[in-house]
């Protein structure tokens, strides 16, 4: 699928690996359309991609709706990447058998609703717009990636909310894009492993805890670089024979449960 004159969406797009698919997109030919609550860094890498930025927190249907809308007035919307997330780490019970010890309940509902619901919200109403699109050569009107994680299927110690979320992800995939088949929409699930991020911090201690992170990587043994998702992302978008897929880019982890 050629997105070249189209434009494109990226949730969390402002950083990571939503920055890394920006520019890789806005390579392609796409407009891109930053959809993220970091205003600075979402605005400095619309100005340097030739993009536009919306302020987006994809609680918020309305936000998510006039970012739609932002795209479809420059041109039709024909890629959408669903990066932003959040993650929380917390153990399902405490140590004292206190109720109150017990996983934070509104940390984990916080944690589906942007990364599960919010995904599915920018997914049901993007492709809404995208429905509307002239189809291609091979009928298609547009494709979604949606970015999940390895703690979808090896799930760590105190991930319960954030597995769970990404999770979900991973079981919208093959339903959603079953639906969307007949409106000539793809939709892939990328599941990214240990990606050398922001999350991470910088500084020699960083440095030393990403290579000791790395070490568990079967090979390289190195984190992934936001690049090498992005181009995954990419290639689900552009190969119109790529549909309903979940896959890994990790190196090989398989996540210890610790």
């Amino acid at each position: 699928m050629d997105i070249t004159g189209s434009t494109a969406i990226v949730t969390g797009g402002a950083s990571g690996i939503g920055a890394a698919a920006a520019r890789q997109l806005a390579a392609k030919g796409a407009t891109v359309v930053i959809a993220d609550l970091q205003a600075d860094k979402g605005e400095a890498l619309a100005e340097e991609i030739k993009g536009v930025f919306a302020q987006v927190d994809v609680t918020n249907t309305d936000q998510i709706k006039a970012a739609v809308d932002a795209a479809t007035a420059i041109a039709p919307l024909r890629a959408v990447v669903n990066s932003a997330g959040i993650g929380w780490a917390q153990r399902t019970i405490g140590r004292d058998g206190e109720f109150d010890s017990a996983h934070d309940l509104e940390a984990y509902r916080k944690v589906i609703a942007i990364n599960l619901i919010g995904t599915f919200d920018m997914t049901r109403l993007a492709a809404t717009a995208m429905s509307r699109n002239e189809p291609d050569a091979d009928g298609c009107r547009g494709a979604i990636a949606n970015l999940t994680s390895v703690a979808a299927f090896d799930g760590q110690i105190g991930q319960a909310a954030y597995s769970s979320s990404k999770g979900g992800v991973v079981g919208m995939t093959l339903p959603v894009a079953r639906d969307l088949s007949s409106a000539g929409i793809r939709l892939n699930t990328i599941a990214p492993g240990l990606i050398d991020t922001p999350i991470y911090g910088e500084g020699e201690a960083s440095e030393a805890f990403k290579a000791k992170l790395g070490e568990s990587v079967l090979f390289p043994k190195r984190l992934g670089r936001p690049d090498e998702l992005a181009s995954m992302v990419v290639e689900t978008i552009t190969n119109s024979y790529m549909n309903a897929e979940v896959i890994r880019v990790d190196g090989g982890i398989r996540m210890p449960p610790k």
